[in-house]
């Protein structure tokens, strides 16, 4: 019986002893499960943590994008504006510079046919001393060439309308200087004193049938009047350029 009791209680002390071992591991083990979780909960807090700064970041990031393609579409818009006007401001230049190119071709025309004009009566002048001899009555009033003769030596007494044959060969002169001057207007003047104007005009007429039928200078180009000679009497024949025509020109260019 004691034996029993022995080994009862020897039984009883040992399944405390293994009891006791085995909550202390428990407890160990219960204690590494609750720094294991800890770990991870402090893994998972961290990475919640970095989830939502991450989110942020995300969402100023989208922010950012939104504005940069807001301030593109503005600065494209703003270029494309940009390349519309320069392109129409191009479209005006090359225009303004067009007209001011007409504008000094005009007005090259104008000055070159001035230029022409001058250079004509220079020429009138020079072909009408080479050709009339240096002691002709020979003048320029205003760009014009003005010759000039008594009367009488055409008409005698400076009456009558039919040119002396005498007077011929000065008519003829005179045509060889409007041959050599195509481009010259000629006006003959007949001037009197007795007023006698319709005289006059028949006098320049003759004159200008000499020089049309006889010497072939154009008729288009003469133009025969007669004028108050106030104290003195004379046929003038007076040479200029023809100011129709260049006005004409010049009218038409300042058209286009």
């Amino acid at each position: 019986m004691i034996r029993f009791f022995l080994c009862s209680v020897i039984f009883i002390a040992g399944l405390n002893t293994v009891q006791a071992q085995k909550k202390s591991e428990l407890i160990d083990q219960n204690q590494e499960l609750k720094f294991k979780l800890d770990s991870i909960s402090r893994i998972v807090s961290t990475a919640q943590h970095n989830e939502k700064l991450g989110l942020q970041r995300a969402d100023a990031l989208q922010t950012q994008v939104t504005e940069l393609q807001d301030a593109n579409a503005t600065l494209m818009k703003n270029l494309n504006s940009f390349a519309a006007l320069s392109s129409q401001n191009s479209e005006n230049i090359n225009k303004t510079l067009a007209t001011l190119k007409r504008k000094e071709e005009q007005l090259k025309g104008i000055t070159d046919g001035v230029a022409s004009n001058d250079s004509t009566a220079v020429m009138v002048l020079t072909n009408s001393k080479q050709i009339l001899g240096e002691n002709a009555k020979v003048g320029v009033s205003d760009g014009i060439v003005i010759i000039s003769e008594k009367l009488d030596f055409f008409f005698t007494d400076g009456v009558g309308t039919t040119p002396s044959n005498e007077s011929k060969i000065w008519i003829e002169n005179i045509a060889k200087v409007a041959n050599a001057n195509p481009k010259s207007v000629m006006t003959i003047a007949s001037l009197i004193i007795t007023g006698e104007m319709d005289v006059a005009i028949q006098q320049a007429t003759a004159i200008a049938s000499i020089l049309i039928k006889d010497f072939g200078v154009n008729g288009e180009r003469i133009i025969s009047v007669g004028q108050d000679g106030g104290l003195r009497e004379s046929l003038q024949i007076k040479f200029q350029p023809d100011y129709k025509a260049f006005y004409d020109m010049a009218k038409g260019d300042a058209k286009n």
